[in-house]
């Protein structure tokens, strides 16, 4: 069979292919065409991301544009079905940020469960399972976010790393920036969120996070930092939170006991008569934008950002928030 020659091609990036790297979407695009062509026009430059020039391991935005140059494709190949484990392993290699020997950061996506639990079936522990190493090791999770909150989340890739990574985290040496879209805009600008929270249950099979008293059974005291980065009109605002502790649902928490809970929060989005900005999905609005922590090797500083899943890139463009001109880290709010 002969090759199929293709013309100039401009695609554009689905919110299904969010977050891949560029020449991972291009495989998927054109399952004939080599990995060596891919980065031979790559880097020639003759492929564009909004008419500039990218590396490979560029993690692709929704709605960007790619301009594909002429290509010629080899005629696809009978292939066998995928396992489940081979399928697993890509999923996870089109989500990482960042990996080395030891450690793993993942773009989690928004409504896939870090951990099981009840009726939750596929999560993002039981996939790790699929990069288990020839020594048996199995990465692990080191913290954990909430299954509508997307982006960094850390994995030890060895027994080591696990261990020196939850010291780490214990000792709160782990910096972790989130990004939250918010109900109203906060009267202080920026500050700190001091309370108790303690499990409530709502129902057979839900709960949420409640404010309570030192001494409450089951209340843990809970610390946030926030700052206030960038507001449209009176209605929302754009903030930076830190958290200091790592309890269940803080951020969500603390965030509507300010009076501001978070856009799209199915469980603390309480202010009545509340009307949804046009334009913006009902959504959770909140990204693990962030992380940065030691090596557990000491070799320096390992510093990952995630993009902004699909629905907060659509509400920040609507609402004009520029996210090049803010650093998370060096702007974040401080104690």
């Amino acid at each position: 069979m002969t090759a199929q020659k293709i013309g100039v091609q401009n695609l554009v990036v689905t919110p299904d292919e969010a977050g891949m790297r560029v020449d991972r979407f291009l495989e998927a695009r054109y399952p004939g065409l080599s990995f060596s062509h891919i980065q031979r026009f790559v880097r020639k430059g003759e492929l564009r991301v909004d008419g500039r020039r990218v590396e490979t391991k560029r993690r692709l935005e929704a709605g960007q544009k790619v301009r594909v140059p002429p290509l010629s494709l080899a005629p696809p190949q009978p292939q066998g079905p995928a396992s489940e484990t081979e399928r697993t392993r890509k999923f996870l290699e089109e989500i990482t940020l960042y990996e080395d020997e030891e450690v793993l950061v993942l773009n989690k996506p928004m409504g896939l469960a870090a951990q099981g639990g009840s009726g939750t079936l596929r999560h993002l522990d039981g996939m790790l399972g699929a990069l288990t190493d020839r020594d048996s090791q199995r990465p692990r999770l080191v913290h954990r976010l909430d299954k509508d909150t997307s982006g960094c989340l850390l994995v030890a890739k060895t027994r080591f790393a696990a261990a020196a990574l939850a010291t780490t985290f214990r000792s709160r040496s782990a910096r972790k920036i989130y990004w939250a879209l918010v109900a109203g805009v906060p009267r202080v600008k920026q500050g700190k969120i001091s309370t108790f929270l303690s499990k409530e249950e709502t129902s057979e099979r839900d709960s949420r996070m409640r404010v309570a008293h030192h001494g409450d059974e089951g209340a843990m005291h809970a610390v946030t930092y926030y700052a206030v980065v960038e507001t449209a009109a009176q209605k929302l605002a754009w903030l930076s939170m830190k958290p200091v502790t790592g309890r269940t649902h803080q951020l969500r928490a603390h965030a509507a006991h300010m009076g501001h809970p978070i856009v799209g929060d199915p469980k603390y989005f309480d202010i009545e008569n509340w009307e949804f900005p046009r334009g913006l999905q009902n959504k959770l609005h909140l990204l693990a934008r962030r992380i940065a922590v030691p090596h557990p090797r000491g070799k320096g500083q390992i510093d990952v950002t995630a993009p902004l899943p699909p629905h907060m890139a659509q509400s920040f463009n609507l609402l004009g928030f520029d996210v090049s001109r803010y650093d998370p880290i060096v702007e974040a709010p401080e104690e």
